[in-house]
């Protein structure tokens, strides 16, 4: 046996145990796709404003936790990401308010 072949085997094993790491993507991710499930409801405006709290819940773990725990949640750098997120998030909460409510 070549000590090559059971590098890559462990090397393997350890992406796979990395999986749960992505957490925080995940989290944002499920918040958006309530989101698309309750716009699809023909809730418009209460859809909108889970979508823009999940924009805000992307911000808030960028801003809290550290770098080697946000996995890929982080595209840019910290400030970037944050500055992006944060006008997204708060521009999405003013339209979704400033829709009209269903007549």
């Amino acid at each position: 046996m070549s000590s090559e072949g059971l590098a890559s085997v462990h090397r393997l094993r350890t992406r796979r145990r990395r999986w749960w790491r992505q957490w925080p993507l995940a989290l944002v991710l499920l918040g958006v796709v309530s989101a698309l499930v309750i716009v699809a409801l023909d809730r418009f405006r209460f859809g909108s404003l889970v979508l823009a709290a999940s924009v805000l819940l992307a911000f808030a773990l960028r801003l809290l936790l550290p770098a080697d725990h946000i996995g890929l949640l982080a595209v840019r750098s910290r400030t970037v990401d944050l500055v992006v997120l944060g006008l997204l998030g708060v521009t999405l909460t003013v339209f979704a308010s400033w829709v009209p409510p269903p007549a």
